[in-house]
């Protein structure tokens, strides 16, 4: 017989299903064969207990693994893991409670990378705009009740700064939260059944869907409940919460209110198949077109994958796209770190092909010519008194200048929801609520409680457009005031305007873009503006953006501009459209049709 020594195919071949019989056993708590064997980066793998260790650290077998596991494969290329990666890799954040309330006791805010940790359990230290937590929370869908919304605002009295937030993710924060408070709020939201674990730090952040669901009478199918699932299936799988970096999810029903599903890292957005267009591999109905990859704060929107998947297929697609995110992503280099970037290093086909190996079976791929897709947007929609599918009654959209309310305001808005409709509240990404199901006879009543907690649904106004980020006043990113900023802009642009179409303006305080302003009909980024020897509040001035059938990345159009000068020359923006438009032009639509140097111009003549 021949005594030929096994090739070094062979060697691998049998150390490979050597290592692999190791796992198996080892997690059945049984005798190992090798005990020890090379891993496939040549990094020393040793199993036992139930747990594998790479250059002796321990890699768990459950759902975490494979975080570290990328992180590990980070390593053995060669490659150095960013500090936050580090961070996550020396302690898990979900493992935290125990040191937050300890910090809670001592009165003491979180150092170091603890700092970046604790984002996990949705509580941001803001330092140095304020000596204070933001504590964020989950609010799937947008939706909650007028007793969750009550409670907040007894909340935010008690431990927080006697106000809320409304997020352009339909979300609600709580801010200057002293130090001995924190686990008070961490508490009082899970007695209110409002969680925030996971809602920052590198986790996928709060799933939205149309603010109209089940009552729309342009919708395609109901979102919230997808949302809803969404949100549970991520809190009850510990592998979604081993990211390179945040990641936004979104359900788009095909209804009045856009969702803004083209700027999420995942958009499932509803479609119609027709009888016309259906076949036995097909059949007709609502569908949802998977697209991937939206950041505009990088400038890219969501694009169209050629998947068509039906509505109870979402959320498990959604979580292989996760997991293949998770295997995959950058953690060297955290601007690079978004899945935008998989992306555009992979292509589409590519990690498609990914995510079908993790799921095992090829995903529903249908050309965009076989399905209807909804042009339903009404820009006014979210303000405003409208008509729901249910016969006599309406709902009503509340305009929440920048985002804010005090806590008697949100007491007074959980009184009219309870009174007069039924007790739901529904937070929008335009940061600002609706009350529904308000019987017709009553909607005269509920105006008038509302300008009495002051107030308004008037769709009129700038305010109802206005889009701004917390701004220096709240963060350390924030290169002005852009709350208070906006809030002067519109104050201006109201003394001299009556609108007839919606302007939208945001107002955005850094490059992370959390305002969004790049889809805003005109965006403005904070920056400094040097002014003699002084430094002073200044913004970059972006025009054109849209979202939708109207998408586009709005263009700079002026540049460290001081605020001092930004009423000004808003309101000559604003004039200039105004005055050049066709009849019911768009501000969008009046942009994108004309040149840079022709806008510029006009502008400056209207000055």
């Amino acid at each position: 017989m021949s005594e030929k020594p096994f090739s070094e195919e062979q060697q691998q071949y049998i150390a490979g299903f050597a290592f692999g019989a190791d796992v198996a056993r080892a997690v059945n708590r049984l005798p190992m064969v090798s005990n020890c064997v090379s891993g496939p980066s040549g990094n020393a793998v040793t199993i036992g207990g139930g747990a594998a260790t790479v250059d002796g650290k321990s890699l768990p077998v459950g759902p975490e693994r494979i975080a570290l596991q990328a992180q590990a494969d980070c390593i053995a290329a060669g490659k150095k893991l960013c500090k936050e990666e580090k961070a996550k890799q020396a302690k898990n954040p979900l493992d935290m409670w125990d040191e937050i309330q300890a910090r809670s006791d001592a009165n003491e805010f979180p150092k170091g990378d603890d700092v970046f940790l604790t984002k996990f359990h949705g509580l941001f230290f803001v330092a140095p705009a304020q000596k204070s937590f933001m504590c964020r929370m989950r609010l799937p869908g947008g939706l909650l009740h007028s007793w969750q919304l009550r409670g907040l605002a007894d909340l935010s009295d008690k431990s927080a700064g006697g106000f809320i937030d409304v997020t352009t993710r339909a979300n609600l924060q709580l801010r200057e939260i002293p130090a001995d408070h924190a686990m008070n709020i961490l508490y009082g939201l899970r007695e209110l059944d409002i969680i925030s674990l996971g809602s920052g730090g590198d986790n996928i952040r709060n799933c939205t869907a149309s603010a109209l669901s089940g009552i729309d009478p342009m919708e395609l199918i109901e979102t919230i409940p997808y949302a809803k699932r969404m949100h549970h299936y991520i809190v009850n799988h510990r592998e979604m919460y081993g990211l390179p970096r945040k990641f936004n999810i979104a359900f788009d029903g095909g209804g009045s209110i856009s969702a803004l599903d083209d700027t999420n890292d995942i958009g499932f957005h509803a479609v119609q198949v027709t009888e016309a267009t259906a076949s036995e591999s097909l059949p007709a109905g609502v569908y949802f077109q998977l697209t991937l990859g939206g950041i505009t704060g990088h400038k890219d929107f969501a694009r169209d994958t050629g998947v068509l998947l039906r509505p109870e297929e979402c959320v498990e697609v959604a979580g292989a796209i996760v997991r293949v995110f998770v295997r995959s992503g950058d953690r060297t280099d955290r601007k690079k770190a978004r899945l935008k970037y998989v992306l555009d290093d992979w292509g589409f086909k590519k990690f498609i092909q990914a995510v079908e190996t993790e799921m095992g079976h090829e995903l529903r791929k249908v050309s965009s010519d076989l399905v209807v897709i909804p042009d339903n947007e009404n820009r006014h929609a979210h303000v405003g008194v409208h008509p729901q599918k249910q016969n006599g009654r309406q709902y009503v959209g509340v305009v929440l200048p920048v985002g804010r309310i005090t806590s008697d305001q949100a007491r007074g808005l959980s009184d009219i929801a309870e009174t007069y409709g039924n007790g739901e509240i529904r937070c929008t990404v335009w940061q600002n609520v609706l009350i529904p199901h308000i019987r017709d006879e009553d909607v005269e009543e509920v105006k008038a409680k509302l300008d009495f907690i002051g107030l308004s649904c008037d769709a009129s106004s700038f305010r109802a457009g206005l889009v701004a980020c917390t701004g220096s006043a709240g963060c350390k990113f924030a290169g002005a005031d852009t709350k208070k900023h906006a809030m002067i802009i519109a104050e201006t642009l109201e003394s001299q305007f009556k609108l007839d179409q919606p302007i939208n303006i945001h107002v955005t305080g850094c490059h992370h873009s959390c305002a969004q302003h790049y889809i805003g009909d005109i965006g403005l980024q904070a920056c400094q503006v040097e002014q003699g020897d002084d430094m002073v509040d200044g913004y970059h001035v972006n025009v054109g953006g849209g979202w939708g059938t109207r998408k586009g990345i709005a263009r700079l159009m002026f540049e460290s501009v001081a605020f001092t000068d930004i009423p000004a020359l808003i309101t000559a923006i604003v004039g200039g459209y105004l005055q050049q438009r066709h009849e019911n032009e768009s501000f969008v639509e009046f942009a994108q049709r004309t040149s840079d140097e022709d806008l510029k111009a006009l502008t400056l003549s209207c000055v």
